[in-house]
């Protein structure tokens, strides 16, 4: 379908509230999507700052923006996303927030998808842009792996992983036919809400694998997104809230097989997101998240519950048996990614448990695939002399490969490779290669670590500051199988080193633990980045004790 075929087709909706700095690089990507735009609305959402005057200065310019300023602000997104539809005449529409962007093409691509397969909605990937790094991670990537147009209802279960309302574009005849609105007012979730009624339409969806939307990420500023800010137990109960609404949606429109789906979903995605995240809060918020999760799941048959994948389904079981919050750093390595089970390993009989005291069934740990299963694989980084350039030389990485029920003593490890990944980066700066070698803590193998080199590899790729290094293994086992994780670092082994390097006098090493529990790098090589990242160390050790 050309451009030609396409102008004028759709109308894009950006809201915004006290966004002044941001919302011109939102409109301004909109503008640049071409003919095909046939007109921007801009809500400004009784915006207490600059935004008001910004989007008007731009209206002036741009004949296409028209702005509706509402004097009261709304409290959530929904209300200004219904007042944009209301003032839309273009056929299709989408939604911005004023803190994201549009990618080149992005709205021409939706629009052509979904007039040429008579689609009421049309779907591409989303990207979440962490920022100031500007990593790129891929919001469910595996629903956006190639063109697909899903007509029956089973064809549309995968979308309810899908939960955003921002990478799609909607027929406006759709919409006013089915009812279908944001949840005015005050919504923490109020895509989950609309999402959940668009499918509940069942539409036509035309799916495109191009990346449609650009969702930025800004956890270390001002203000989060309302979504993001989880530090209130308020946030959680919202969630769940939306959740059991959406639920309520597909079951009230005979979509049973949409809202089974959507339970799943919950497990393997938002119970897990939250979970590995409890042991940071303190006692009032543990106890307080528990008792709603618990009633919660309380709600959920055995059989849903089952239909999620492990370890999902295991840590969901494990918080309805417990009364109260315990054992929480297993359920925050359990649910993170990759997820690992951490010792001890108690059986029930035969059977793989939880814990003596608490023996909820580890279905699965016998069948399913290596690759399936959440193992241990430790690392420790010995940085030593750096005094070469070549790969070789820089310390070393002792890897430890950790039996699980006896799953790995069937397969027998045989070699691992182990990747050096920048942070931020899919493919390895370099790979080594190990032997395993069985012994009383599981198979062991060492590899050269090289920091000298990957610290110049680092400064090749534009990196000259401190750089960031993620290390991952995929571990081969004489019966074929196969396992990628990223390595973990026992927290005890948590160490900084400053040692001498040829090349740059000096480098920094420290080995941490990440978010998730993975074992990552920090190198800071030369003397001027070495000093910066202890001052920056000691800063942060001042702060914390005033």
């Amino acid at each position: 379908m050309t451009s030609t075929e396409v102008a004028g087709k759709l109308g894009v909706v950006v809201i915004a509230h006290n966004d002044e700095a941001l919302v011109g690089d939102a409109i301004r990507s909109v503008l640049d999507q071409g003919p095909v735009v046939a007109e921007v609305v801009a809500v400004d959402d009784g915006s207490s700052d600059g935004t008001a005057r910004v989007l008007d200065e731009l209206a002036a310019l741009h004949p296409r923006l028209r702005v509706v300023h509402r004097t009261v602000n709304s409290g959530g997104c929904g209300t200004p996303r219904n007042d944009g539809v209301r003032a839309v005449t273009a056929p299709i529409v989408i939604f911005l927030d004023s803190d994201d962007v549009l990618p080149e093409g992005a709205a021409e691509t939706l629009v052509a998808a979904a007039e040429r397969h008579g689609a009421p909605v049309a779907v591409g990937a989303c990207v979440r842009r962490e920022l100031p790094e500007g990593r790129d991670v891929r919001w469910q990537p595996a629903l956006y792996r190639e063109p697909a147009v899903l007509e029956s209802s089973d064809d549309l279960l995968p979308l309810v992983h899908d939960t955003l309302c921002v990478n799609k574009v909607y027929d406006r005849a759709f919409l006013s036919e089915h009812g279908i609105r944001f949840p005015e007012g005050r919504c923490v979730y109020e895509d989950f809400l609309f999402t959940a009624r668009v499918l509940a339409a069942a539409p036509r969806v035309a799916v495109v694998p191009d990346t449609v939307y650009i969702w930025h990420v800004r956890r270390a500023g001002a203000r989060l997104s309302i979504s993001l800010d989880r530090d209130a137990v308020a946030n959680w109960e919202a969630r769940i809230a939306a959740h059991r609404t959406a639920v309520e949606t597909f079951e009230a429109a005979g979509r049973k097989e949409l809202a089974a789906a959507c339970r799943t979903k919950f497990l393997e995605h938002d119970l897990r997101l939250y979970a590995r995240d409890l042991r940071e809060h303190d006692a009032a918020y543990r106890a307080a998240w528990w008792e709603l999760t618990r009633a919660y799941l309380g709600t959920f048959g055995e059989g849903e519950i089952a239909a999620a994948a492990a370890p999902a389904r295991w840590a969901a079981r494990f918080v309805l048996a417990a009364a109260e919050p315990r054992d929480l750093e297993r359920l925050s390595r359990l649910t993170a990614d990759p997820a690992r089970l951490l010792p001890p390993y108690a059986l029930g009989g035969d059977v793989p448990v939880w814990s003596e005291d608490l023996p909820v069934e580890l279905d699965g740990v016998d069948t399913l695939p290596l690759d399936r299963l959440p193992l241990l694989v430790d690392g420790d980084l010995r940085a030593g002399t750096t005094g070469g350039a070549g790969a070789g030389m820089g310390g070393s990485l002792r890897l430890t490969v950790r039996d699980l029920y006896g799953r790995l003593s069937v397969a027998v490890p045989r070699t691992a490779r182990v990747d050096f990944v920048p942070r931020g980066a899919d493919a390895p700066a370099r790979t080594e290669w190990t032997e395993l070698t069985e012994g009383p803590a599981g198979w062991s193998g060492r590899v050269p670590a090289g920091l000298t080199g990957l610290a110049r590899e680092g400064r090749r790729s534009g990196n000259r500051g401190v750089q960031l290094w993620d290390v991952r293994a995929t571990v081969t086992c004489a019966d074929g199988s196969a396992v990628t994780t990223a390595l973990r670092l026992p927290t005890q082994r948590q160490r900084r080193s400053l040692v001498p390097s040829s090349r740059y006098g000096v480098l920094l090493v420290r080995q941490y633990t990440t978010a998730n529990g993975s074992l990552a790098v920090r190198l800071a090589p030369g003397v001027r980045d070495g000093l910066r990242a202890i001052g920056a160390k000691l800063r942060r050790i001042s702060r914390s004790s005033h």
